[in-house]
This record gives structure tokens, sequence and C-alpha cells, in this order.
């Protein structure tokens, strides 16, 4: 049985989603479709590539992933198939494959491919679809086009990184508006070196300074900050919405301060 998942910002009202899946069970007979998500923000290829990334490793290989956003062609954003991990993922390069894979091994391709239709802007179930077909029909990977070595860089933030202090922001907010600051435990522990800290966010008077484990380590209303299942810092209020409470949102600050004392 084939999986192919998708992840989009078509949104729950329009035809789009409905449309791809029906081009896929007409190619595909018997493929198990899972939708990752179709809430994206229009365009928003930083939170596709943390959604993604964060779901991927747990589907089985031969997985194929669709990416439905920012998918028109042009000479700058090919259409590719990239496969790590026994899987494959097809969509533009439009930088979301560069922060998918920063730091896993790939392989790619630009896909040659003669799309059904006149129309080109309906990529995914046009183009990402057939070469999804392909693939599920037992074609190799490297059939589908020509090698492709460079993935469209798009860097994500980097946290600046002190002697005293991380400097990072905020790259993801979920649906219970839990926040996730692009600071790993690594270097948390690596700039901490035991030390005691004070996380930092832009409503005065509401810093953090004990990490928890569990979001139940604190009473319900409690903000909270843990390092939790994505391997990044994320700031939470027990049964609570925290970005809107704490006035945070996607590319805000958050600071981590050390101290010796």
């Amino acid at each position: 049985m084939t999986i192919i998942t998708l992840i989009s910002d078509w949104g729950l009202n329009s035809h789009y989603r409905a449309s791809v899946k029906g081009s896929i069970m007409r190619q595909i007979p018997g493929a198990k479709i899972i939708d990752i998500t179709h809430t994206l923000p229009a365009y928003d290829i930083m939170s596709c590539s943390f959604i993604l990334k964060n779901a991927y490793p747990d589907f089985p290989p031969g997985t194929i992933h669709i990416v439905g956003v920012n998918t028109e062609a042009s000479t700058k954003t090919p259409h590719i198939v990239v496969k790590s991990r026994d899987m494959y993922f097809i969509g533009a390069d439009n930088g979301v494959f560069s922060l998918l894979f920063e730091n896993e091994d790939f392989e790619a391709v630009e896909l040659d491919i003669i799309q059904d239709s006149d129309y080109f802007t309906f990529s995914s179930r046009d183009v990402f679809v057939k070469a999804a077909a392909m693939l599920a029909g037992g074609k190799e990977f490297n059939e589908l086009g020509t090698p492709y070595a460079k993935l469209k860089e798009l860097f994500a933030f980097k946290p600046v990184i002190t002697e005293n202090k991380i400097e990072g922001k905020v790259i993801f907010v979920d649906d219970y508006e839990n926040i996730f600051v692009n600071i790993d435990q690594a270097t948390f522990k690596k700039v901490g070196k035991g030390r005691a800290y004070t996380i930092k966010f832009r409503t005065p008077g509401y810093s953090i300074s004990v990490l928890r484990t569990s979001y139940s380590d604190v009473e319900p209303g409690e903000r909270l900050a843990l390092f939790g299942s994505t391997g990044y810092l994320e700031i939470a209020i027990n049964q609570g919405k925290a970005a809107s409470l704490l006035g945070l949102d996607v590319t805000d600050s958050v600071v981590i301060e050390f101290s010796d004392e």
C-alpha cells in the first residue's frame, strides 16, 4: 500500500484538497492518503517546513510527501523530487527543502514530466500527483528527471550567542498557542554550562527561570518553558494560550540570560 501525505495552504473551504485527493485515488488506486495540514498561512514556507520536519520521521519508508505550498514552477523554483530516509518529497524548490533537510542527507532530481492539463496553476494535482503515481508504480527515482544537486537556500533564523546570552526568535505557534523558539537543548546546555538563567520576552514581569519537563508541572493558567519533542525551546501556559497572553508571535525575540550568581 502506497502512503501519500499532503501538506498545503489550501484551507478547508476550497476545492483544491478534494481535487488532489481525487486525482490520487484515480491514478493510485488503494493509496492511503494522510492529511498533515491544509491550514498553513498562505505561502508560509517556514511553518510548512517546521510542521513537516516534525511529522515525516514517524512515517514508514516509501512514504511519498506532496508539498503544496508556493508550487508554481519557474527557472528559480523548479519542480523537484527529494529522496531522504527512504521517503520521497515532491514540490517546488522554493526554499522549503533547504529548511527541511538542513542537516540530512538527500538526493534530488528536477522533474521532467509533461502534465496532462494545459493549465499551469495547479501543480500539486497536475504534476506532483503524476510523479507520485510513477513512484508508486515502481519507476525508479532517478528516472523522473535529471540530477539536481543544490537546493535553493532559505536560511532559518539562527540564535545569536554570546558568553552570557542566547537571543532567539519565535519560529512557530501551534493551535494551542504554544510558542516554539529556535533555541535547541544542546545550545542551551553548551552556553549555560549549568548556570542560573532567566528566559525573557517582550512582556515585562513574565520571565521564566525554571525549565519544566511537562505542562502539568505547573498549575493551570501558569506559564512554563520546556524542551519538548521537537527539540526546541517551548513556552506555554498550562491549559492556556501563551501566544495571546504573552503577546508573542513569529519572529519575536526570546532571550535567555545566564548568571554565575
